[in-house]
């Protein structure tokens, strides 16, 4: 190998040479709109099957490899050339397509999201993603591609993606990173007028890095990635950008200033100015920083109000149930990267690392991302509905004195791209029975309720097909991975030999984190190696995940995987499946009968892969966590408990083991073998339907982006448009009022409260309520008086209480006020209320500022609602 320090290497750039009547080839191959549409993915195997599988799925690379008599033959074959012109014209129809948003009133011409992430992962070829997180962002794009969102995307390009996985002799995981070659893959260099790339820069303590600016077109969506691997920066900065959630702290946030600093000045520089801009996790948040430095830039206003106006643009969401899973920078570490950026934001130091404080005061308290995006967002969301309650509960302690279902953390439920994931013999199935509309219409219920016209036959053949797949597959893998550990040809065969194309198959692949609880299954291994020997009804497991280099325990987990699937007794029928990837996961969540998960509940804040599977009629069989705590019905899956929290994670364990051998014992074995007298198992195919008709239109992408668009892009977008009319005048009055209220806050009391509570009151009878308030130099107008009420449980908590305001009736001189209200009940049974006070004035009905509210006690009595109804269903 020769190096460039040791000569001048002159590079020069080789491009596929297609005849012309192939040339479209090239522009399918790089829009990544291939990976949703199996007719395109045709195109590439027909030409050569082997080398679209040994160029990892990857057309750019296989075009560029593929033989020139190939070319030749394809460009003669007029059959070829004919689904050639079919793909060209449905790509050309997909770009085409008018904008969802125009069936809601709203034009797609109006505005830009920008929406920033991590990791992007939109096909296996191209490795910028390690899982489930980018997995999401990919489907993301897609979606809004077929919505026609006028939506962008910033991520980073990493020349190492991230680690690939292999197992040592004892099941130890093993790591080694790829070299990722950008000129084989569907990314291009932004270049500008000149024909060079464009470049940003950002600074970094004692020097200034460049950034490269590359761009990936996924249907009508550009993702612009961002690249430090540039002869211009030091060897040390080019490593900022080689590789997905790898290095120290150091190396973390000096990527999260590339991504999020950087990304925003990228944008700029290819000449698109966002009008929101969604934080999708924490990492991206130093956006929020150079937004604001823009606009005091801009608009000539301070911190306080130009915050104001850019968190109004500012979508934050969360997928983090735990703060260990959160960014956190020492303060010293941002004193140091951030020494002169806090200047341009008219802030201290102190006052910059109060954004990335829960506990302001607290100045030893580390610097966390997810903070700084809460503090600088108008908009969060956690990403399923028992995760938005976890998440309030997390980050109650920013709005310390407001109850926690107050909290302004909404949740938008997380959703998979339906053509993505289902099997293309799915897809062919579909088409006939549903017809076009399932495909341009995913998230429309009444479309899939065609699938219960589907004959059982038909649908059962489909899945066995699929299965049969899956089995061969997976058997040539296991041969590969045996092989490379040294097995010896009889141990090989016997393990290969193993594997049942007809036996129910049960898969369970995610990253492997302890608290996803990846052996829960093993747990008693007599019961469940009697349930694996029964040879009239075999069951066998497909695993598959990866654990973070550092998570000592969770490469535990996998290895105590390994090693009970070698044992004799277990019959071979558990294996491992390494380097899971999207490649991977499409062939386990199209092939398994049952979908199995374990997370500890409360610590999978949605969960994905189970969505995946269900698209596919697979049977999910869950704890009551993510996304299936709202999803799962007793004729869709099963689920493992009934939503109970134990104190003692050891005894979690035990009891949903238990629980899960009863289900394999009682249920799923034995439905699963129930057979007709033409071998169909009928209860067992009226549950797929049941499932795919239920959840697919439910938990796909396209109905999580209308919702992201509906619930939180175009609020943020018209309010935005509101406070920076004249100049910003409107943020410059919010945040005026807010400095206004802190400075005299502290001076307010409630100083009585009247109300008759010595007389039982009747139902649906009302309680009047008198409240005098001492409001010093504020006046009525400022301040929203309210009534908080609702049933009293045993402690004297209020239960599921509502606020209510109350009406201005008198000033009483010496700056007190009375103010009067009522309370009525639809219950008998102990009742309680208490008054408050908030900010008023229609700038702050949807607004919550943290330290604004007074309470007539230092706390107000509260209590954990109780559980919410099942969601409503979204039309498309």
């Amino acid at each position: 190998m020769l190096n460039p320090s040791q000569a001048r290497i002159r590079s020069f750039e080789v491009v596929p040479s297609l005849p012309k009547p192939l040339q479209p080839l090239m522009e399918i191959a790089n829009n990544l709109w291939w990976t949703w549409h199996p007719e395109a993915v045709d195109l590439f195997v027909r030409l050569d099957r082997d080398l679209w599988h040994t160029s990892h799925h990857n057309p750019v690379k296989m075009l560029g490899m593929i033989s020139q008599d190939t070319l030749d033959n394809a460009a003669k074959d007029e059959g070829y050339l004919a689904s050639l012109s079919v793909a060209v014209e449905n790509l050309a129809r997909h770009l085409g397509r008018p904008s969802w948003l125009k069936s809601i009133g709203r034009d797609a011409k109006d505005c830009t999201v920008a929406y920033f992430c991590a990791e992007f992962g939109m096909t296996e070829s191209l490795q910028i993603y390690s899982g489930g997180l980018g997995c999401l962002a990919g489907d993301h794009l897609k979606s809004a591609s077929e919505l026609g969102l006028p939506l962008v995307a910033v991520g980073l390009l990493y020349r190492n993606g991230y680690f690939q996985q292999y197992l040592n002799a004892d099941g130890w995981q093993q790591e080694y990173t790829p070299d990722l070659d950008f000129s084989n893959l569907p990314v291009d260099p932004v270049k500008d007028d000149a024909g060079k790339q464009v470049i940003v820069k950002v600074k970094l303590p004692g020097r200034e890095v460049k950034i490269g600016i590359w761009k990936v077109i996924v249907g009508r969506i550009p993702l612009y990635l961002l690249d430090t691997n540039l002869p211009e920066n030091s060897d040390a900065d080019r490593q900022i950008t080689s590789q997905l959630y790898g290095g120290d702290m150091e190396m973390r946030i000096k990527q999260e200033i590339v991504l999020g600093i950087g990304g925003v000045r990228a944008l700029e520089a290819v000449g698109v100015r966002p009008d929101v801009c969604h934080m999708n996790e924490g990492h991206s948040a130093f956006l929020a920083l150079e937004r604001i430095s823009r606009i005091i830039k801009d608009n000539d206003v301070s911190f306080d109000q130009a915050r104001q106006l850019a968190a109004a643009s500012h979508v934050f969401t969360t997928h983090t149930p735990v703060p260990a899973g959160i960014d956190r920078f020492p303060p010293e570490m941002i004193q140091r990267y951030f020494k002169r950026y806090h200047q341009a934001l008219g802030l201290d130091m102190e006052g910059l690392l109060a954004l990335g404080r829960e506990n302001v005061f607290d100045k030893e308290e580390f610097f966390s991302m997810a903070v700084l995006a809460i503090r600088t967002s108008r908009w969060a969301n956690g990403v399923s509905r028992l995760h938005g309650e976890v998440s309030r509960h997390m980050w109650n302690g920013i709005w310390s004195k407001f109850p926690q279902d107050e909290v302004p953390i909404t949740h938008v439920t997380n959703g998979v791209h339906a053509r993505s994931w289902l099997s293309g013999d799915l897809i062919h199935l579909f088409d006939r029975y549903l017809g076009a509309r399932w495909q341009n219409s995913p998230a429309d219920h009444a479309v899939w309720k065609a699938v219960e016209n589907v004959p059982d036959e038909e649908l059962w053949r489909v899945h066995e097909r699929r299965r049969r797949h899956l089995i061969n597959w997976t058997g040539q893998k296991l041969r590969e991975q045996l092989t490379a550990r040294g097995a010896s040809p009889d141990q090989i065969r016997e393990a290969c030999d193993a594997l049942d194309p007809s036996a129910l198959t049960i898969g369970f692949a995610r990253r492997f984190a302890t608290y996803k609880r990846g052996t829960l299954f093993l747990r008693d291994l007599p019961r469940l190696q009697k349930l694996m020997s029964d040879a009239d009804r075999p069951i066998q497991f497909l695993i598959a995940g990866k654990a973070h280099p550092a998570d000592g325990g969770g490469k535990d987990l996998i290895r105590q995987i390994v090693q009970l699937a070698a044992q004799n007794d277990l019959g071979h029928r558990i294996v491992f499946l390494e380097n899971y990837d999207i490649h991977v996961a499409r062939n386990l969540v199209q092939g398994c009968d049952v979908w199995l998960n374990t997370p500890r509940r409360g610590m999978e804040a949605s969960g994905t892969s189970g969505m995946k599977a269900a698209l596919n009629g697979v049977l999910n069989c869950s704890i009551m966590d993510g996304w299936w705590d709202e999803a799962s019905e007793p004729e869709l899956g099963w689920a493992i408990g009934r939503g109970e929290e134990y104190a003692n994670p050891s005894t979690a364990d035990q009891l949903e083991s238990q629980a899960l051998y009863d289900l394999l014992e009682n249920s799923i074995v034995p439905m699963f073998y129930d057979r007709d007298s033409h071998d169909l198992p009928r209860r067992w195919i009226a549950k797929m339907k049941a499932c795919v008709t239920a959840l697919a239109p439910q938990f796909n992408t396209n109905r999580m982006v209308q919702q992201y668009t509906e619930k939180l892009y175009l609020p943020a977008l018209d309010k935005t448009r509101q406070l920076a009319e004249d100049g910003a005048h409107g943020a410059c009055e919010q945040a005026n009022q807010i400095g206004r209220l802190r400075s005299h806050w502290a001076a307010l009391r409630i100083d009585e409260v009247l109300a008759d509570t010595t007389e039982p009151l009747g139902v649906r009878q009302s309680l009047d309520v008198t409240a005098t308030v001492h409001l010093g130099e504020l006046t009525p107008s400022d301040v929203r008086v309210q009534l908080y009420s609702g049933m009293l449980d045993n402690e004297s908590r209020l239960i599921d209480a509502k606020p209510a305001d109350m009406a201005y009736q008198q000033e009483l001189g010496d700056g007190k006020h009375r103010f009067t209200g009522s309370i009525s009940t639809s219950t008998s049974g102990r009742h309680g209320f208490a008054v408050r006070l908030l900010p008023g004035g229609e700038m702050f009905d949807d607004l919550i500022v943290p330290g604004l509210i007074h309470w007539d006690a230092q706390e107000v009595p509260q209590h954990k609602p109780k559980a919410m109804p099942k969601p409503e269903k979204v039309a498309s």
